[in-house]
């Protein structure tokens, strides 16, 4: 009888034992739910890792992600890291970045130009991609509408409004009748403005000529066949034409043709006068979205497109010496204080 008492006190001993062992358990998964379910604790201290996808190099798009990343760090400090990695332009860097960034569980990607764009949309649709330096979202394929984008992508738009670009032509080429709109058939918001700016432009009586060019090697010869038909070129914001507006300067100057170009920096590389929007300023606005999105969970599907709040007229000087044309008052040359 003794051994069977002293059996059974061990039996209730390890039961015991189970049951508080139980209840710790309990207590330990209740107390980590608690943790998932406050994200404000959980964000504390935390690090967040930004991917940044730049398309090529150049000193518009440069500009957009220097404010991006002054916004997040302004924001967080030294709460965020990038990887900073340029495309230079090719097509299937911006798929393999879009790739990396997505097995490296990025928090946010910022895609700086359409085809970084496209190739991060293409590349995740759970992790909330900001693109800055676009024109039209739509137009990119990569949101269902500007005001509502109803997936993991929003940004800040480049547009500065055609119409007011068509406006900016007219008044400093008074005697143009037949203008030439020349961009890159490759790139979907080059057509979007090209497109606009045509309708725009035949609807005030112009005949309007578009030449297209593939990709950089076709710019001297397009420009050169333009050049002999039309008496003034429109170029909107376009990247193959940006990085390469020497060659367009080097044709028109010596015709004394005027450009028009889609932003400042290609203005300042060879084009007349532009409506200039700070890429600056569009970058930093991109950031704030970043941080919203990332910090206090705005969804990307419902979070707005964003647009220049401002544009100025400004013109280059330079050019204007050169083929000699007055340009009228109130407008600001580039590089000089406003």
């Amino acid at each position: 009888m003794k051994k069977i008492g002293k059996a059974l006190w061990l039996l209730l001993a390890l039961m015991f034992a189970l049951v508080i062992a139980g209840c710790k358990k309990e207590e330990e998964i209740s107390s980590s739910n608690s943790i998932v379910s406050n994200p404000e604790e959980n964000a504390e201290g935390k690090v967040y890792t930004v991917g940044i996808v730049q398309q090529l190099e150049h000193q518009a798009l440069d500009q957009a992600t220097e404010g991006f990343r002054q916004a997040l760090i302004d924001l967080l400090g030294e709460k965020v890291e990038f990887d900073y990695q340029n495309a230079q332009n090719e097509p299937t860097n911006c798929v393999s970045i879009a790739t990396k960034f997505v097995n490296d569980e990025v928090d946010l990607i910022m895609a700086n130009g359409t085809t970084a764009l496209q190739s991060a949309a293409a590349a995740t649709s759970d992790i909330p991609i900001v693109g800055t330096s676009i024109t039209d979202y739509v137009t990119a394929g990569v949101v269902d509408s500007n005001d509502a984008p109803g997936g993991n992508v929003t940004g800040a738009s480049d547009l500065a409004p055609i119409d007011q670009q068509v406006e900016l032509l007219i008044d400093l080429c008074p005697d143009a009748k037949t203008i030439g709109i020349v961009y890159c058939s490759s790139e979907a918001n080059s057509i979007f403005q090209a497109e606009k700016a045509q309708e725009a432009l035949e609807a005030k009586g112009y005949s309007v000529e578009t030449y297209t060019v593939s990709d950089s090697n076709d710019i001297q010869a397009v420009v050169t066949t333009a050049v002999g038909n039309v008496d003034a070129i429109y170029i909107p914001t376009d990247n193959t034409l940006a990085d390469n507006m020497e060659i367009v300067k080097n044709i028109t100057v010596p015709a004394k043709l005027p450009v028009i170009a889609g932003e400042e920096n290609m203005c300042s590389t060879g084009g007349l006068a532009t409506l200039s929007i700070s890429y600056y300023s569009m970058g930093y606005s991109a950031g704030e979205m970043a941080y919203e999105i990332m910090v206090n969970g705005a969804d990307p599907a419902t979070t707005p497109i964003v647009y220049a709040e401002e544009v100025t007229l400004k013109y280059n000087k330079e050019i204007a010496d050169l083929i000699g044309w007055t340009i009228p008052e109130g407008m600001v040359a580039i590089g000089e204080e406003e």
